[in-house]
């Protein structure tokens, strides 16, 4: 009988993991090989874990990412577009090519002019996010609790904290609310231009351009859109088409068009996996704790998280605080996570092959409308033992902190092993 417990437990054990496996995950759903550009999941219908006894939440501190996005720039919806209109000017695509070529015509009219801007949906996921704030933690929105708000300059960080504030104050129009997009709060998305260069060295570009030739396979799926593969090894970069046309199928699900097409069609589902991997390499160089670059990178983030931290213990002195929203970037909130060490994402990883096999996974991360929310309880106003539960776009998540109470950790605990940490950096940095 113990045998066959200890089995059932391990097939179970087993399945867990299985289903934890990106390879897994995008056969289930093609949108993950998005990366960044994975539209919000929302937190799903799993209940949060109810406080110790008495306790009440009071406070809530949060960054966010903007919601769904247009992409950035022009080039990403052209250079496609350019490569195979000229292609198919001299007679050089196969029907597949001339049928994507439609399509990016289709998609650059879709997109015209809107170059970074939140998309409806964009609009859609802050709206939800604000309103599950409420009506989880209804305590710290109640009566006329103060919201103080403030975003990044950049239009669809404002737009973000428009929407989130709009659904806020429908749903209780007592709140006093205050906002602010002063370019002057360099905190919300600071970058460290010397801990940059670590990303950039001759050992870092070597590991990451290594990899990308171990993961190529672009091969297939180009060759495809061509007639003449004499032409397209001679007049183009089937390479760089491929990156721009995987970048498509993965960011298409954030606006309208993907109600009309799609360009996930070009690959099979190895070959999505294959082409994610290298792209959740380059976030994970970029922001986690690799020594390969440098092992410091999440510290990109460490005038965030001293702000999170001064402005909680200012606010828990009132006793009725509100909130602190702040509306920022994925190249802001990726490191932080990293930094705080939030469900191990601080963990130090020497390999690049090793990075998703031991679950550094950037769509868990920072999807579209990403979002860490530190959420305060306590007894009474005048109780100095402060609980915190720090939840991952809206999942309750770890700390590498005393864990007796978890997902609720000792406010006294956190600001101690936070501070000590960036402190301990700056001594290192001032050396």
């Amino acid at each position: 009988m113990r045998r066959l417990i200890l089995f059932l437990l391990s097939a179970a054990l087993s399945l867990v993991a299985l289903a934890q496996n990106p390879k897994h995950e995008m056969r289930d759903n093609l949108r993950l090989s998005g990366s960044n550009f994975l539209a919000y999941p929302g937190p799903g219908t799993k209940s949060l874990t109810p406080p110790p006894d008495g306790q009440q939440p009071f406070y809530l501190s949060h960054y966010g990412r903007h919601g769904s996005r247009y992409m950035a720039s022009p080039r990403e919806y052209d250079y496609a577009y350019d490569v195979l209109r000229k292609a198919g000017e001299q007679g050089k695509l196969t029907a597949l090519g001339r049928d994507v070529l439609e399509r990016l015509v289709f998609l650059r009219d879709e997109v015209s002019e809107r170059y970074g801007d939140l998309t409806p949906l964009g609009a859609e996921q802050m709206r939800g996010i604000a309103a599950r704030m409420v009506e989880r933690f209804p305590e710290v929105f109640e009566d006329d609790a103060t919201i103080d708000a403030r975003s990044t300059t950049v239009r669809r960080c404002i737009l973000s904290m428009t929407n989130a504030l709009l659904q806020m104050t429908a749903l209780n129009p007592k709140l006093r609310i205050s906002c602010d997009a002063s370019g002057g709060m360099h905190y919300l998305h600071y970058t460290d231009r010397e801990l940059l260069q670590h990303t950039r060295s001759i050992r870092s570009n070597e590991a990451y351009a290594d990899f990308c030739k171990e993961h190529s396979c672009w091969q297939r799926p180009m060759t495809a859109l061509f007639s003449d593969t004499a032409y397209m090894n001679r007049a183009l970069s089937p390479e760089r088409l491929n990156y721009y046309l995987f970048r498509l199928a993965g960011s298409l699900q954030n606006h309208e068009a993907r109600k009309h097409i799609t360009f996930y069609d070009l690959y099979t589902d190895d070959e999505l996996y294959e082409n994610w991997l290298t792209v959740n390499a380059y976030w994970f160089l970029g922001y986690s704790f690799t020594p390969l670059t440098g092992g410091v990178q999440p510290y990109s983030q460490r005038y965030l998280l001293r702000q999170i931290i001064a402005e909680a213990d200012s606010c828990i002195r009132h006793p009725h605080p509100g909130a602190t929203l702040r509306f920022g970037h994925d190249t802001a909130l990726m490191p932080l996570v990293c930094l705080m060490d939030i469900d191990g994402y601080g963990q130090v990883i020497d390999r690049l092959d090793d990075a998703a096999k031991r679950g550094w996974v950037d769509y868990r991360i920072s999807p579209m409308a990403a979002n860490v929310q530190l959420v305060f309880y306590r007894k009474a106003p005048d109780d100095d033992d402060v609980l915190v539960k720090v939840l991952l776009n809206e999942h309750e998540a770890t700390l590498p902190l005393p864990d007796d109470l978890a997902p609720y950790y000792r406010w006294a605990d956190f600001r101690e092993h936070y501070l000590q940490m960036l402190d301990n950096f700056d001594k290192q940095a001032n050396k």
